[in-house]
């Protein structure tokens, strides 16, 4: 049997939904290769339960998103950059229900204060937002990040945020590919393909992939009321869950 390879797109805290993408993939936990392009934590409030699912896959790459790194500071340092704004009670919910029942969540203002601590956050989870990379590479020179890259400079060594930040990357490749009136691969950066997530096509109004150029946007709205994809990175097969809003009920807006 042939090892797949498969890429996933923003899950944001939609374990429901990531079941479901590995059930209908058919995906192998130990045997086919997953490269998630990040934003695991924020959104809806299952985080806790889709990094116990990630942790029983044998061959995970995790690609760093921008609030996975809002994560990260908080584990490192007991501290959340934005306040847990931006879909931050949902992973607080989640660690609450599941490491810390006695938590509480305080309203401050926009933001949000909690009584879980760094120091609630199971090891196994901290490794795996620690591992996180800023991007991967693989053997076909088919590169997999979160957001994107500045093009007009050389792609490695670039500010880390741009690497998780960076929407330019994909607005000009859609601009470029409409304005020509198609959406002929080009080699932007020199790579075969890459694969994005970050800026969801619901924007678009779908809940689909797109591509533009040699860009495919895996972003499909997990985080609201899209639906979440996974891809065979090879075939670009790909199987969707059920849309999120039929999933869950609440939804913390990002």
């Amino acid at each position: 049997m042939q090892k797949r390879i498969f890429v996933m797109g923003d899950i944001h805290g939609a374990h429901k939904a990531l079941v479901q993408c590995i059930q209908r993939s058919g995906f192998d936990y130990q045997y086919d290769i997953l490269i998630q392009l990040g934003d695991i934590a924020d959104g809806h409030n299952e985080v806790f339960e889709c990094v116990e699912e990630l942790l029983n896959i044998k061959h995970l790459i995790a690609v760093k998103g921008n609030h996975d790194v809002w994560f990260k500071e908080f584990i490192d340092s007991d501290y959340h950059p934005v306040g847990w704004r931006y879909g931050g009670e949902g992973t607080i919910a989640s660690y609450i229900r599941n490491v810390r029942p006695d938590g509480v969540i305080i309203r401050k203002g926009d933001s949000l204060k909690t009584s879980l601590g760094a120091s609630d956050i199971p090891l196994s989870h901290r490794k795996l937002f620690s591992d996180q990379m800023l991007y991967h590479i693989d053997s076909q020179n088919r590169l997999f990040v979160h957001a994107g890259f500045n093009a007009k400079l050389p792609f490695e060594g670039q500010q880390e945020s741009t690497y998780y930040f960076d929407r330019d990357l994909w607005t000009n490749a859609m601009h470029k590919s409409r304005s020509r009136g198609d959406f002929e691969q080009e080699k932007i950066g020199g790579f075969e393909n890459i694969f994005i997530g970050h800026t969801a096509t619901t924007y678009w109004q779908t809940d689909l992939p797109m591509q533009a150029l040699n860009i495919t946007n895996l972003d499909t709205g997990a985080g609201q009321v899209g639906k979440l994809t996974i891809m065979d990175v090879d075939t670009q097969e790909y199987w969707q869950s059920d849309d999120l809003k039929a999933l869950y009920s609440q939804h913390f807006q990002y």
